[in-house]
């Protein structure tokens, strides 16, 4: 449909028509069709709704890691999606520094594989802060150790399960991490000239950031292409029910390692008699052998119980429960 004037525009018109400076034959209809440039060496094979559909599902797997990751790093974690493209597959591996983390992932039950990759400052921070640092990077770049690589081996390990839950509305999906490489010589996953998605995430944790490039090859994502699309996606959402909310965070609490003590009895002594302490000596508690002890979870006392013996080991048998009023 052509432009439609308004009534001034075309009293301006017309002005300029009469006084002479507009030029009639110059005014021609142009009936040529725009011509795109097509580069065959670059096929289009990822729409713009594929790309935003990517997007879709990578700011819930953002939201997950932000979540998450915490747990481990005990460290205020901010991820979000910085951007979404489509390049060959050489553009992706020449553009990688070394060394480099990548993580090859197995993305079953679809065919091929796809790479996750870790920019090297926030592996070095994971690393520093799993190890009791303060979570910084290093100030020159190095080859990571095998100990090194283990721990983020764990790390993505977990960043690979948290994709299940983001691709549900498309496919369920069983991802598995199938080894780690900081060449990128071996990490061909798919030919050269082979496009790929490449799903940029930005992470920050706590004062450094970094980002995690999710890199799709087409041929891995071929048989469900028809499903990445807002239309499917959101045909196929479903609302979280509150017994299904509970259920998982009961299942994430499940998760958590709570220390539990139970205390045999106090006692007051001098700090003399203390330092001459010897193997043999006995220290008198204010507590008798058959009477019940506390138990804590954590800060918190839980229990009362007796002591005891399981298969040579001390144990305790809890015998009441302490509710918060007591």
């Amino acid at each position: 449909m052509g432009e439609v004037l308004s009534q001034s525009e075309i009293d301006n018109l017309l002005a300029a028509l009469s006084a002479g400076e507009l030029d009639v034959d110059k005014i021609q209809d142009n009936d040529e069709k725009p011509v795109k440039n097509y580069d065959f060496n670059r096929p289009a094979k990822f729409s713009k709704e594929h790309l935003r559909t990517l997007e879709i599902i990578y700011e819930h797997y953002s939201r997950l890691i932000s979540t998450n990751l915490p747990v481990y790093l005990r460290k205020n974690v901010q991820v979000t999606v910085s951007s979404s493209e489509t390049v060959a597959f050489s553009e992706f591996s020449n553009a990688l520094s070394n060394p480099v983390i990548l993580g090859i992932v197995n993305f079953q039950p679809l065919n091929g594989n796809i790479i996750m990759e870790l920019s090297s400052n926030l592996g070095y921070a994971i690393i520093d802060r799993m190890l009791g640092g303060d979570g910084l990077p290093l100030d020159k770049t190095r080859e990571f150790s095998e100990i090194e690589l283990t721990i983020i081996q764990k790390m993505m390990v977990l960043f690979t399960q948290l994709m299940r839950d983001p691709w549900k509305n498309v496919l369920e999906i069983s991802p598995m991490l199938s080894r780690i490489e900081t060449n990128p010589q071996f990490a061909q996953v798919v030919a050269p000239t082979d496009m790929t998605a490449i799903v940029t995430l930005n992470v920050k944790i706590g004062d450094v950031e970094g980002y995690i490039n999710i890199c799709l090859p087409y041929f891995t994502l071929e048989d469900i292409m028809d499903k990445l699309n807002t239309k499917y996606w959101y045909s196929t959402m479903q609302e979280n029910k509150d017994q299904n909310y509970e259920e998982n965070i009961e299942a994430l609490i499940r998760k958590v390692d709570i220390p539990v003590k139970a205390i045999l009895g106090k006692s007051s002594i001098s700090v003399s008699d203390f330092m001459g302490l010897q193997v043999g000596d006995c220290i008198r508690l204010d507590t008798k052998v058959d009477s019940e002890m506390d138990v804590y979870v954590g800060n918190i006392r839980k229990f009362t119980a007796l002591p005891g013996a399981n298969n040579d080991r001390y144990a305790v048998r809890v015998t009441t429960v302490v509710h918060e009023k007591e």
